[in-house]
């Protein structure tokens, strides 16, 4: 392992995204009290609030209702994930002006390296790209930055002083200020890894700092214990990067929508994202699988898996497969209330092997129907909505089916 002897890493992490960029793109909604929601109804809860909702108790995961209570002026806004993502394009433009974007950890996070001979000024950088940030949007849309020797360091960092903070953790400075903070505090460390922490008698960051490295590794369970340790002790560790493993869509029903019927319309609108997401990235798909809970929370999955395709028609015919399934299963919750499906058993496309069993016009009948969902790509490219579908042509209420902003994923602007 590698100890820097200063800073190479600089996070940038955006203050109450969603409702600073509804702010930023609407100035009547400044610095009113807004949260953000997934759709216009009183049953769904808040994903984001601005700072102004969050000074008076209002927070991500807070219910309309009781938003409204505390709250009965509250700007509510229905999220407009298209939106976000072409405003989050603009920003990391904007960041890369002054300092090249390494990568792209959220809709809101990015991190930048800091060569050896920025590493003296990183602060000065930061207060750069905040002024670069301002210049080029609004005062309501701020992002607190981070740096440290490595990304979990700068990324603590930049929580330190929310909203619009910037602060620097060196080596030579640690623990310092990391002492200070709960374990909750801590990318990584949440409920499950504090309780095995509070079994092991860490309670504090100041037990947390004097933990051996292997013992990190028991209590976590794994090598990521030991890794975590590093990490915060400031050494450099890089992961490896990760192949795509799945394509996948889920979705919480609204009213209206928890009929078998429904649930299978929705179902195939999701499965047809999936589909073209796995063809524009080169992947042909050799399993399908079908989540379904309850409204008591209970849970039902079940796969098909097939020789490798990429068509829609091939994939709806499994998917069909497996809602005949789910009737005849008494364990299954259908109608669900929410589902999710996912292709995986990923293949290259040009390394997908051929079928033993296909004779000509097996293969001649699947080229067809690829070569159609092709068609349709190209029309959904052009025109920015679809064109051609298998079956009926639905919408789900609020809009977005299959291309949600999601923790870890950004939606392509072909996904809208």
């Amino acid at each position: 392992m590698r100890k820097p002897e200063g800073v190479e890493r600089l996070y940038v992490d955006f203050d109450s995204f969603f409702a600073s960029a509804e702010q930023h793109l609407r100035p009547e909604l400044r610095g009113r009290p807004v949260g953000v929601v997934p759709l216009d109804s009183e049953g769904t809860s808040i994903i984001a609030a601005s700072r102004e909702a969050k000074r008076i108790g209002i927070a991500t995961h807070t219910s309309v209702r009781d938003a409204k209570a505390i709250c009965p002026d509250i700007a509510l806004v229905t999220a407009r994930h298209d939106v976000y993502v072409r405003l989050h394009a603009a920003i990391r433009d904007a960041i890369d002006d002054v300092l090249p974007v390494a990568g792209v950890r959220s809709i809101d996070e990015m991190v930048c390296r800091l060569a050896s001979n920025e590493a003296p000024r990183a602060l000065d950088i930061g207060r750069t790209i905040k002024a670069r940030l301002a210049a080029t949007f609004s005062p309501v849309l701020t992002g607190s930055v981070g740096i440290g020797p490595n990304e979990l360091l700068a990324k603590i960092a930049a929580e330190m002083e929310k909203p619009d903070g910037l602060v620097q953790l060196h080596p030579n400075d640690l623990p310092g200020r990391l002492l200070g903070l709960k374990l909750r505090d801590l990318p990584g460390v949440a409920k499950g890894i504090e309780a095995r922490l509070a079994r092991a008698g860490v309670v504090d960051m100041h037990g947390l700092w004097a933990l051996p490295p292997k013992h990190a590794r028991r209590i976590w369970g794994s090598v990521e214990g030991e890794r975590f340790w590093a990490l915060l002790h400031g050494y450099a560790l890089e992961r490896p990067a990760t192949e795509r493993a799945m394509f996948g869509h889920g979705r919480i029903l609204p009213r209206g929508w928890q009929t078998p019927v429904r649930n299978r319309d929705c179902a195939r609108l999701l499965l047809g994202k999936a589909a073209r997401r796995l063809r524009r990235e080169g992947f042909r798909a050799r399993a399908l699988t079908l989540g379904l809970r309850g409204r008591d929370g209970e849970r039902w999955q079940a796969e098909e898996r097939f020789a490798p395709v990429r068509d829609d028609r091939a994939l709806l015919i499994r998917l069909d497969t497996l809602f005949a399934r789910a009737r005849s299963d008494d364990r299954a919750p259908f109608p669900a209330m929410a589902l999710q499906v996912s292709l995986h058993g990923l293949v290259p496309d040009g390394q997908a092997p051929s079928d033993l069993f296909d004779t000509d016009k097996d293969v001649r009948a699947r080229e067809r129907w690829e070569r159609l969902s092709e068609i349709a790509d190209a029309l959904h490219r052009r025109h920015g909505r679809e064109m051609v579908t298998l079956g009926p042509q639905v919408e789900l209420p609020g809009g977005y089916a299959g291309a949600k902003i999601a923790f870890g994923r950004i939606p392509d602007a072909l996904d809208f």
